[in-house]
């Protein structure tokens, strides 16, 4: 949703419009297993409802977040609800469509969110009493009203743009006094290259798990040898099992040799992933989902394969500190991360979606090298890790730097830019909005009726 600006004499202070729509993607609302939530419905609008537990999840969510009474936050909460069930409701009119391709993958961005935040798929699972599949299964309606909504708020919007006449008009129209101080920030890129093993390693992985296998059909028990030599240190606990997944909740190679398993004594032939090798054991099946069990056996890097990479590594930034090759050029052709690869190597901030960093946000090892660093510079190749655990090397590039001031034309351009772009879009939904409200059915319960802001909705 839009971000409504709300000026005191204090501060500026950006609204919290934005979080309905933005709340799959920052934060889990659902509830920890045995946290009961009484529920009722508390608005309607056309086909669509609120509920009581709709608004009460991002009451306790946003309440550490704002100085806002909880009065008036649960009031701006209920309003913004209320927004999007509209939204909902004309996407449905309208015949938009979001595919299950599109679901599937924002329900994977925000997992991959998630469990960087809390530090691990098994916190996670633990900290909620239900599997990563369940828990995907439960995101699922949500994240496909989300996108919905988004689609249609853009078909609103989309013609609305912020020239630089707006821009300054935006800022002159901040009061003086309530300009707020920008902390110091860095944009960084970066070139990530993983250590490719070589064939004799892998061949010694897979030698290894033939062996394995052939003990499994000789008679020897899946789950006992899965727990002395599987690799996957979490599962090796369960005797190798992942426990109930669905489709699309694990790496493709994996879950197409799981998903063509049928019966319980079938082991897979040696599968490669990512991960490494693996080998897969059917333990139920139910509908679409399935229980497995797997042993991994990862390829080990030599010190050689290190050397090799390194060296390839130096070659490329001698070309960028040279100004033979071009760094946005150099990361398409080289880097092996499929989330900056296409983008320049520019680093996006996963908690704003903005490629702008607060030093606290900044992972420490690149956060120590930047700070060595001059602005436009490049860092020697640096030893790292993919998220999925293997080695690789990465060369950083400082695009700027900015020290804490308050906000202003010259060094926030860009922020102010958003920003007027979306008061203009925030004035343009309010007109749909007050178009919209007359021609659709909405109820909202008497207890948000005292809501000064709900003025608008019930007045028809």
């Amino acid at each position: 949703m839009p971000i409504k600006m709300h000026y005191n004499k204090k501060k500026l202070k950006i609204g919290l419009s934005s979080f309905c729509l933005m709340l799959c993607s920052l934060t889990l609302v659902a509830q920890p297993q045995n946290d009961l939530v009484v529920d009722k419905i508390v608005a309607v609008v056309g086909n669509n409802i609120v509920l009581h537990s709709d608004v009460e999840a991002q009451l306790q969510q946003f309440l550490t977040q704002t100085n806002l009474k909880e009065e008036e936050l649960r009031c701006r909460i209920i309003d913004q609800l209320l927004l999007n069930k509209l939204l909902l409701h004309q996407a449905g009119i309208d015949s938009v469509v979001v595919t299950d391709d599109q679901v599937e993958q924002k329900i994977n961005q925000n997992m991959a969110y998630y469990i960087s935040q809390i530090g691990s798929p098994e916190k996670l699972e633990k900290y909620y009493g239900k599997s990563i599949g369940e828990l995907k299964e439960e995101f699922r309606p949500m994240i496909k009203e989300q996108l919905l909504t988004q689609q249609m708020q853009s078909k609103v919007t989309s013609s609305v743009n912020a020239t630089p006449n707006d821009v300054k008009h935006f800022f002159d129209n901040i009061p003086v006094d309530s300009l707020p101080l920008i902390n110091a920030e860095v944009e960084y890129a970066q070139i990530l290259r993983t250590v490719p093993v070589g064939e004799d390693e892998k061949t010694k992985a897979k030698d290894k798990l033939n062996d394995l296998r052939n003990r499994i059909l000789a008679g020897e028990d899946f789950g006992t040898l899965a727990l002395l030599y599987s690799q996957d240190k979490e599962s090796a606990k369960q005797n190798g099992e992942l426990g109930f997944v669905n489709r699309g909740d694990l790496v493709p190679e994996f879950e197409a040799a799981a998903f063509r398993l049928k019966n319980l004594v079938d082991i897979s032939n040696i599968v490669e992933t990512q991960f490494g090798f693996h080998i897969i054991q059917l333990i139920e099946r139910r509908g679409e989902k399935i229980n497995c069990r797997h042993i991994l056996i990862p390829v080990k890097v030599t010190a050689e394969d290190l050397v090799r990479t390194q060296a390839e590594m130096d070659s490329i930034v001698k070309l960028l500190r040279s100004g033979e090759m071009k760094f946005a050029d150099a990361t398409e052709k080289y880097s092996d991360d499929k989330d900056t690869k296409m983008n320049g190597g520019l680093v996006v901030n996963p908690a704003t979606g903005s490629s702008r960093f607060e030093a606290d946000m900044v992972d420490p090892t690149v956060l120590f090298q930047l700070d060595k660093m001059e602005l436009h510079d490049y860092s020697n190749p640096m030893s790292t890790s993919t998220k999925e655990g293997t080695q690789a090397y990465r060369i950083l590039y400082l695009k700027t730097r900015s020290n804490p001031h308050r906000l202003n034309l010259k060094d926030d351009y860009q922020r102010l830019q958003e920003l007027a772009l979306t008061d203009k879009q925030n004035r343009v939904l309010e007109q749909w909005r007050n178009k919209k409200k007359l021609v659709t059915y909405i109820r909202i319960g008497e207890e948000y009726k005292t809501c000064p802001m709900l003025s608008d909705w019930l007045t028809q």
